[in-house]
């Protein structure tokens, strides 16, 4: 994949966003000028995932400063603007620590904002290779003794590469970074219900990196755990508390119930903006509720009779009890062998 692929860049005057929802089909660029628009393309998931979307808030607080200067707004205008994008998805931690670092140099004006999600941006993306080499590392010296040189089969769950992040990827990056070492046979890659993030994102990245790869349903992923088709799964974050507990894409903590059973790492890797310290445990994660239709239709046709109703969580939560591996920039938490988030980040 050409390492210049971003999710999110900044022309100069408004967000250039790669529309998620159109691809693998369609790869085609959002031109986002005003507030509006950028809150619906987060929650629509045009931009997703933490990192994607922390970024694209970041931008977005110059963007409420270009809009506010164009249409006359007051300050009071552009801050309530600001706080419409900040909370535009409430799981994701990354969209609000980006916002608020911002936030941070509001009062020095557009370029100073500019230079901060700049900077923002850039972090992201060395973090991500950083962390790409931390988790590769682990997982081969974690499983020399089981495989030996073979290379690794790994599953993965959701979409967390270049397009969930500000470039290159999170766990997608591992995966990436086991790849470039000639150390990957195979990746099982969940399609990731409700709007198959896996089959129609991550399956993409994988093609553009050439790399062998399987599309399974969620329900397929720990059947293929259990049989010994794995070597270990790695995915990605969208919150996690002090104690390890980790909101992830609905559909996660049933890959990490699995990979207990049968004894193979289970790996978490998100940068250090992910991990919410003021939130003690997974019980005090807020999850997002989508609307019905996500599983009550299928492409505007009503697959379930008139009278059911939809739970459609967006996230759930695996307890750190069963997170083997934190992989962030800054290197490997063991979070089930008691090295937690919360005293080791501060």
């Amino acid at each position: 994949m050409p390492q210049e692929l971003r999710a999110v860049g900044w022309t100069g005057n408004s967000l250039a966003l790669i529309d998620q929802t159109l691809l693998p089909h369609r790869h085609e660029t959002r031109d986002v000028r005003d507030v509006d628009t950028l809150v619906d393309a987060i929650q629509r998931l045009v931009v997703r995932g933490a990192p994607a979307i922390g970024a694209a808030g970041a931008y977005g607080v110059a963007l409420a400063l270009i809009q506010g200067d164009r249409e006359g707004w007051t300050e009071d205008q552009v801050r309530a603007a600001v706080a419409r994008i900040r909370e535009a998805r409430p799981t994701a931690v990354n969209l609000m620590v980006c916002v608020d670092r911002v936030m941070t140099r509001f009062s020095e004006g557009l370029d100073a904002v500019l230079e901060e999600a700049a900077a923002v941006q850039r972090e992201d993306v060395e973090g991500n290779r950083a962390m790409g080499a931390h988790g590769a590392e682990w997982l081969l010296k974690r499983l020399a003794a089981d495989v030996g040189d073979r290379p690794l089969r790994i599953l993965t769950h959701c979409n967390t590469g270049a397009l969930a992040t500000a470039g290159w990827g999170t766990a997608l990056g591992v995966i990436r970074e086991l790849h470039a070492r000639g150390r990957l046979e195979v990746v099982y890659a969940d399609e990731t219900r409700p709007l198959l993030q896996g089959s129609r994102l991550t399956a993409w990245e994988l093609v553009q990196e050439g790399i062998p790869h399987y599309v399974q349903a969620d329900a397929a992923a720990a059947g293929t755990i259990l049989r010994g088709q794995v070597d270990a799964a790695i995915v990605g974050a969208d919150r996690i508390a002090a104690n390890g507990d980790t909101a992830n894409k609905v559909g996660t903590v049933g890959v990490a119930l699995a990979c207990a059973d049968a004894g193979i790492p289970f790996l978490v890797a998100a940068p250090t903006t992910t991990v919410d310290l003021a939130t003690a445990t997974g019980d005090d994660i807020h999850i997002e509720l989508r609307g019905e239709d996500e599983v009550l239709e299928w492409s505007g046709l009503r697959t379930a009779p008139a009278e059911s109703r939809g739970h459609n969580p967006a996230f759930d939560v695996t307890p750190g009890r069963l997170v083997t591996g934190l992989v962030t920039e800054r290197g490997v938490l063991e979070v089930s062998a008691g090295e937690l988030p919360g005293d080791r980040l501060k």
